[in-house]
C-alpha cells in the first residue's frame, strides 16, 4: 500500500492506494468513531462493491446504502437532495460519516451533501474510477452541475480519508479508464515533465491495468495535487493550475448536454486545445504541441471536437468559475511541466477553436 498525505493546516488527511483496500475499509473509518454510516454509491458501482464495503464497516455503527442514478446528467441539486433524504432516513447526526463509493460524480454529490447536512459532517472518499482516484477524490472540491455550467453549485469540504483500491479499476470499461488518463497526463503537463514522459511510456501498461504502473501513477498524481492543495486549499491562486484543459473541457461538456463525452474525454481534448493556444501565445514549441496531441491520442482520448459553435463555446467559458468580470482566464503551458494562468487575446482563442474543429 502507498500513502500520500494532504498536509492541510489543521486538517491533514491520508490517501491510501493499493489493491484489496475495500475489504479493509473499516480500518480507515474506525478512528472516526461514527454514530451512523451511510454509503452513497450509484446503480453501476453499488451492485459490484456496496456489499463488500458494507461488510467491512459492519460493527462500527448502523450502516445503510443509498444508490444514486449516477452519470453527469444526474449530477444536480436533486441528486444532492436525495442523499440528504437518505441521511435523514438513517437518523444521521453530526457525528455520522458519509462514505462516497464510486466515481467522480458520486464523490462530488455525496461530498456536497456532507458539506451542507447539519452544516457539515465528515465523509470518506472511496473512489472506484481512475479519474476519481487520481483527481476528483482529492482536495475537497464538491458540487453539482447547473444548466449554465459544470460544478457551479458546490462547497469546499475536505474528506477525512481517501481509500483508493486499485482492484476496482479492473471492472472499468476501457473508455472510462482512458478518461482517467487525461487527468494523469494533466498532472505531468502542469508540474512534472519527467512524470509526463513516464506516463507516455507506460500508457500501454496503464490501459492494460498493470498493477505496478497504476499504483505508481495514482501515487504521483496524488502527490502533485496534494502539494498544490496544501499551498492553496481554496483556489485563490496556484490551485487554479489544476484546471489545465478544464476551461475548454467544461464548455464541451455543457454544450453537449453532459451526455456525449465523459469528463476525462472532454479534458483530453481540452489539453490539446490548451497546448495549441499556448503555441499561439508564443509559449510552447510546435513539437511540444504535437507531443501532447500524440499522448492524448495514445491514451485513447479525442483531441478534436467537430461542429460546436465558437460563439457558444466562448459564452460558456465566460461563465466558468475562473472567469473574472466576464474575462476568461486560461491555464496555458510555458513548457511541458510548467503551467501558468493568463487571459488571452480573442483572435488567438478564436484561431485555437477553429483549429480544434469548432465552427
Amino acid at each position: 500500500m502507498r500513502r500520500v498525505t494532504v498536509e492541510l493546516a489543521g486538517h491533514p488527511y491520508d490517501i491510501h492506494i493499493g489493491a484489496g483496500l475495500l475489504d479493509r475499509l473499516g480500518e480507515f473509518v474506525r478512528p472516526l468513531r461514527p454514530s451512523r454510516l451511510l454509503i452513497a454509491t450509484d446503480t453501476r458501482v453499488g451492485p459490484l462493491y456496496a456489499a463488500r464495503a458494507r461488510a467491512a464497516l459492519e460493527g462500527l455503527a448502523p450502516v445503510a446504502v443509498f444508490e444514486l442514478a449516477g452519470g453527469e446528467t444526474g449530477k444536480d441539486l436533486h441528486a444532492a437532495e436525495a442523499v440528504l433524504e437518505a441521511l435523514f432516513a438513517l437518523n444521521a447526526d453530526r457525528k455520522s460519516v458519509l462514505v462516497a463509493l464510486g466515481g467522480g460524480v458520486v464523490g462530488d454529490v455525496a461530498g456536497f451533501a456532507a458539506a451542507i447536512f447539519m452544516r457539515g459532517i465528515r465523509f470518506v472518499q472511496v473512489p472506484t474510477t481512475l479519474l476519481a482516484q487520481v483527481d476528483s477524490s482529492v482536495g475537497g472540491k464538491t458540487g453539482v452541475n447547473h444548466p449554465r455550467g459544470k460544478n457551479l453549485i458546490g462547497a469546499f469540504h475536505q474528506p477525512q480519508a481517501v481509500v483508493a483500491d486499485t482492484d476496482t479499476l479492473r471492472t472499468l470499461p476501457a473508455r472510462e479508464l482512458s478518461a482517467g488518463l487525461a487527468e494523469v497526463l494533466k498532472h505531468g503537463l502542469l508540474a512534472d515533465a519527467a512524470y509526463f514522459e513516464q506516463t507516455v511510456r507506460d500508457l500501454p501498461r496503464l490501459r492494460a491495468c498493470d498493477e505496478q504502473a497504476l499504483t505508481a501513477a495514482i501515487a504521483r498524481s496524488c502527490e502533485i495535487k496534494a502539494a498544490i492543495v496544501a499551498r492553496d486549499e481554496r483556489e485563490s491562486g496556484e490551485r487554479a493550475l489544476l484546471n489545465l484543459g478544464h476551461t475548454f473541457g467544461h464548455a464541451i461538456e455543457a454544450l453537449t448536454g453532459f451526455d456525449r463525452w465523459l469528463h476525462g474525454e472532454a479534458v483530453g481534448c481540452g489539453l490539446c486545445l490548451a497546448a495549441d493556444l499556448s503555441r499561439r501565445l508564443g509559449l510552447l514549441e510546435a513539437a511540444a504541441v504535437a507531443r501532447i496531441e500524440a499522448a492524448v491520442a495514445a491514451a485513447g482520448l479525442p483531441n478534436r471536437i467537430e461542429g460546436l459553435s465558437r460563439a457558444a463555446a466562448v459564452e460558456s467559458m465566460r461563465g466558468d468559475k475562473k472567469a473574472e468580470a466576464g474575462e476568461i482566464r486560461f491555464i496555458v503551458l510555458e513548457r511541458i511541466g510548467r503551467a501558468i494562468q493568463r487571459t488571452v487575446p480573442s483572435d488567438a482563442l478564436q484561431a485555437t477553436l477553429a483549429a480544434g474543429g469548432y465552427r
